[in-house]
């Protein structure tokens, strides 16, 4: 798998994670137990801090970032879509961030929110507990996601990544 020192930036990954050999992690990047990055997935923690917490998946072609100023922190039990991109943000416990979605600098996702597949949540934005942000630029509807189909969600991939670490060869 294709993991980098950049300077003394070095990335810390739990033995019990999956990390695809066609995913990229660079820098200082950290990530949990039971947490997997899938295919092209990029998470880049050139200038700034990266934290995935446990059983949380990161999704093929799923771009992760920060800047000095602002880590990107994903927290436990979270599935970050494919193709999503997430820069500088918080995402709490128990939250999906859909496919094609883009969450930026200072915004918030907190616990059992889901971001839509395509939304884009601007700096600074909170997505609450329970709600679901959808639209360009994203809006809020309240009490319409969940944490348990979410956790649920996650499950699925860190029973996937076992698969997968026992099973993947290449041909």
């Amino acid at each position: 798998m294709p993991l980098y020192a950049l300077g003394n930036r070095t990335p810390s990954i739990h033995p019990d994670a999956f990390i695809h050999p066609d995913a990229v992690v660079i820098g200082d990047v950290r990530i949990g137990a039971d947490s997997s990055v899938w295919p092209s997935a990029v998470l880049r923690g050139d200038y700034g801090t990266i934290i995935v917490g446990e059983r949380t998946s990161i999704q093929d072609g799923a771009i992760i970032h920060a800047v000095d100023e602002y880590p990107t922190v994903i927290g436990d039990d979270c599935v970050v879509g494919h193709l999503a991109h997430l820069e500088g943000c918080v995402i709490e416990d128990r939250a999906l961030v859909g496919s094609g979605s883009i969450v930026l600098h200072q915004a918030i996702v907190r616990s059992g929110a889901t971001v839509g597949a395509g939304a884009v949540v601007r700096n600074r934005m909170v997505v609450p507990t329970n709600a679901l942000a959808v639209g360009v630029p994203a809006v809020i509807k309240p009490d319409a996601s969940g944490e348990d189909s979410i956790v649920e969600n996650a499950a699925s991939y860190v029973a996937n990544a076992h698969w997968y670490k026992k099973e993947l060869r290449p041909l």
